[in-house]
């Protein structure tokens, strides 16, 4: 196997990983005791065992070390991934239909190969589709399906089934709480914010961990009741190819989709911020794929789905991580917690982990990006806003196809409504531009530019048709060219098409000169294709601005 391959497929092995390096080995043992309770809780976020969340880190790591292209990701069970699993697992499990190992385990396959499938397509670009406003509304209806999720462990109440965050709120009203779990999950919030303030902030979630479990010692010698996690199964997992009825593949199937998209772009967007001019580049199709096993080998050794974990990656990053060896060395780490550690995770109060999910649900809601919002842009506010409503509403499966749906949206209001200029000199500035920027501008007499900033398609050529002839029309009678300025017009429909030879026969009927200028050589070969540049002539088609202000003058000479 030669050097390129194994870089193409292993990228990690070129990175010189030295998961035994000092600082590799500091921030791998720091990883790991800021990963432990927090895998644990999103797993039982997801309705399973704490171990379930454990097992799924375990794999991830060193799969992502080296398949990966970023230095700096942290993989495993993440936040918004274990809110989406809870929406297929607990139907299932209520149904009879699977044990919550088994769905966990079951989706996280489905999800690995449906990234392969997705990688195969060249579907790499689908997360794009996620614009900021979008994820930053669906960041915030997960953290309040978090939040929902977890709110009776730490309020030691029990209510009835509820089909909806608002109705759950409703019977939360009348449910009677247990103060010593309240007051064990005020003690981990608490240790939570103190630590996070100190030197020792890696080890935040650790320290307020031990802290709930001496209240909750405390607590119970006392005679109050704090629930306990209780059996933790100690060792490593054995692989295992799960086993669902053939009926609830289709589900399945759905639910995989809406968490890969989702875990695609949570990825890629951490990726990117992570990212330094000095590191590696970061590939999406190779990223697809490092998600996409690291799923399939989650799946296999009965874990959950996984994917990548902002809060973790810092945390390497700032203990010193020079390469993705320190996720081998967590790796390590883990399976030492696993082997020995289970009697001790199992004093863990549920109220503890209650509480780190609130917590880390809280800083998910990030105010002051729906501020920034506001101020910048009201319409991307308000899509912010609807995403939120559509995971509360709808279900957090829905509200992805809802946030996809959205940014489709977006973009076909963007192209079909763009920005579209006449071009005019201006004194003391060289080339052409937009005379509505400036007061000075002054247009060339009977010749009028015409920039359309977008590709010409169904969506937008009536819109093109209505602005071109209005400017036209305020130009009649003296016009003598019209040009269509095209640097913008990357791509054109036969929808588009059919607006530029209705639009060249107006013109012709009105004696106007109809001419083509910064058409690209791709745009050239369609519009030739289609018989359009026919109508308009080869020799008016214009490769820049001043050769068309030449000709044309030349012309009216």
């Amino acid at each position: 196997m030669n050097a390129t391959v194994v870089s193409r497929w292993l990228p990690g092995l070129g990175d010189h990983l030295q998961p035994f390096s000092r600082h590799n080995l500091i921030a791998g043992l720091t990883v790991t005791a800021y990963l432990v309770p927090q895998v644990m809780a999103y797993a039982i976020i997801a309705g399973l065992s704490p171990v379930t969340g454990l097992w799924g880190a375990l794999l991830a790591l060193p799969v992502y070390a080296l398949l990966g292209t970023s230095r700096w990701l942290s993989f495993g069970p993440e936040s918004s991934v274990a809110v989406m699993a809870s929406a297929l697992i607990v139907p299932l499990v209520a149904a009879g239909q699977a044990t919550p190992a088994t769905a966990a385990a079951a989706l996280a396959l489905a999800v690995g190969v449906a990234g392969l499938l997705a990688g195969l397509l060249r579907l790499s670009f689908i997360a794009d589709l996620l614009s900021r406003p979008i994820l930053v509304g669906y960041m915030a209806g997960i953290a309040v399906l978090m939040i929902d999720s977890q709110i009776e462990r730490v309020l030691g109440a029990s209510t009835p089934d509820s089909d909806t965050v608002f109705e759950h709120a409703w019977l939360l009203l009348n449910a009677s709480p247990q103060w010593a779990a309240i007051l064990t999950a005020g003690s981990v919030l608490l240790a939570l914010v103190l630590a996070s303030r100190t030197r020792w902030r890696s080890f935040a979630p650790l320290i307020s961990l031990v802290v709930g479990v001496i209240v909750a010692a405390v607590l119970n010698a006392m005679g109050k009741t704090v629930e306990l996690l209780g059996d933790i199964p100690a060792g490593l997992p054995a692989p295992m190819i799960p086993q669902m009825p053939v009926g609830v593949l289709p589900e399945i199937a759905l639910a995989a989709v809406g968490v890969l998209i989702v875990a695609y772009a949570d990825s890629t967007l951490t990726g990117r911020s992570f990212h330094r001019l000095e590191d590696p580049p970061l590939k999406p199709a190779t990223e697809l794929r490092a998600l996409s096993m690291a799923n399939i080998a989650s799946g296999l050794f009965q874990g959950m789905p996984v994917s990548t974990s902002g809060s973790r990656s810092a945390v390497a990053r700032a203990s010193g991580a020079t390469s993705q060896g320190y996720s081998i060395a967590a790796a390590l780490f883990l399976a030492v917690v696993l082997l020995v550690a289970g009697p001790v995770l199992e004093v863990v109060p549920q109220a503890a982990l209650g509480a780190l999910v609130v917590y880390a649900a809280i800083l998910l809601i990030d105010v002051n990006d729906f501020r920034r919002l506001w101020r910048f842009r009201r319409s991307e506010f308000w899509v912010a806003v609807t995403t939120t409503t559509g995971v509360l509403v709808f279900g957090v499966l829905y509200g992805v196809l809802i946030a996809v749906a959205l940014s489709v949206l977006l973009l076909l209001v963007e192209v079909a409504r763009p920005h579209f200029a006449a071009l005019g000199f201006v004194p003391g500035l060289a080339g052409m531009h937009d005379i509505g920027d400036f007061d000075n501008a002054a247009e060339e007499p009977g010749l009028l530019i015409f920039r359309y900033d977008s590709p010409l398609f169904f969506a937008n050529a009536d819109h093109f048709l209505t602005k071109a002839r209005e400017m036209i029309g305020e130009r009649m009678p003296g016009l003598n060219w019209f040009a269509l300025q095209c640097e913008a017009i990357i791509e054109v429909d036969s929808t588009g098409v059919d607006a530029l030879e209705a639009l060249a026969d107006e013109l012709r009927n009105a004696g106007v000169r109809f001419v083509l200028v910064r058409a690209k050589s791709e745009l050239i070969d369609e519009l030739r294709a289609a018989g359009t540049l026919g109508l308009v002539g080869e020799e008016y088609a214009f490769p820049t601005l001043p050769t068309l202000v030449e000709a044309y003058r030349s012309a009216r000479a």
